[in-house]
């Protein structure tokens, strides 16, 4: 059982079709390692590559520039057998900043790394590196020129009084992974290129467990998307998976934990989830939101509430 997010968000109407279809191109690459025996932990890391290697979402190539126009990713994981997680924050020249945070997970002491001491351990690890601007596409130069333009970022990008400036384009699309393998072991894993016009070292949700992310077996696996500094303020992700362990289902956890957040402090975004039983739910309150979900044969996905496609998986 696997589920993908691109990001909640306003998401324009160009870009509604190639995130449908980036989502589930990145949860067949999940869904492969699980085919082959490979753990959630795998299965999330091979997914979020994906959604990092494709331009279309705000992670890895694709990354939009803070307020200094240059790059500052994070990403975070964690595997719910062993409590174990892992996350990167501020690291400007890793190609794939997923493959940092299981490093650090796996190979180091700490949770949490950011900056040069991350970038130090990508050297370390062999992760390739690249240069920083080769992260951003066109669209993100634009987009900066926009927020430039407008003087307007983190905290304005979810707000109603600015739909004129979300309506351009200038939006959110953080990427995330949930898993369950043949074992019964739950993972999750989240990545971001931030928002458009953050301040210089400025770091959201994506690297904070509990509010990116957060996985235990013994309840479930979630990964979230949306206003940054809302998602931290609320624990949204780790709320989720109280509200299962309390008996709700993934789909009643998710939506209360967003609302609790949108009642608290006014912000909107989205939630996987995975319960450890298998169940699953992909909730958002934003005006869309693109995911895929894949368990046995079929293939489920959406972008607008309430949509659920279902098909055939064809690999």
């Amino acid at each position: 059982m696997l589920v993908v997010h691109g990001g909640a968000w306003t998401l324009p109407l160009n870009k509604i079709e190639v995130s449908r279809e980036g989502v589930k191109e990145a949860a067949k690459e999940g869904w492969k390692q699980l085919l082959e025996g490979g753990s959630a932990v795998s299965a999330v890391q091979a997914a979020i590559i994906a959604l990092e290697d494709n331009p279309e979402f705000d992670a890895g190539y694709g990354s939009v520039m803070n307020d200094l126009g240059e790059v500052e990713m994070d990403a975070l994981i964690m595997d719910g057998a062993k409590m174990r997680s892992g996350a990167a924050g501020a690291v400007s020249s890793v190609k794939n900043p997923i493959k940092l945070a299981r490093h650090i997970m796996e190979n180091t002491d700490h949770t949490f790394l950011v900056g040069k001491g991350a970038e130090r351990q990508a050297k370390i690890a062999g992760i390739e590196q690249v240069d920083p601007e080769s992260m951003v596409t066109q669209e993100g130069k634009d987009e900066f020129q926009l927020y430039k333009q407008y003087d307007s970022a983190v905290n304005s990008l979810y707000c109603a009084r600015n739909k004129e400036l979300i309506s351009e384009g200038l939006g959110h699309d953080t990427v995330g992974c949930v898993a369950r393998d043949s074992e019964g072991n739950l993972a999750c894993g989240t990545s971001t290129g931030g928002i458009t016009g953050k301040m210089a070292g400025r770091i959201g949700a994506v690297g904070c467990i509990g509010c990116g992310g957060y996985a235990d077996n013994q309840v479930g696996c979630a990964s979230t998307t949306g206003h940054g500094e809302s998602l931290t303020k609320a624990c949204v992700a780790y709320t989720a998976i109280h509200n299962l362990e309390q008996g709700l289902s993934p789909c009643e956890a998710g939506l209360a934990a967003l609302n609790r957040m949108m009642n608290k402090v006014g912000g909107a975004g989205g939630i996987i989830l995975i319960d450890r039983n298998g169940d699953w739910s992909a909730q958002f309150s934003t005006e869309r939101m693109a995911w895929a979900a894949i368990k046995g044969d079929r293939i489920f996905s959406g972008v607008h509430p309430d949509e659920i496609n279902e098909k055939p998986l064809s690999l």
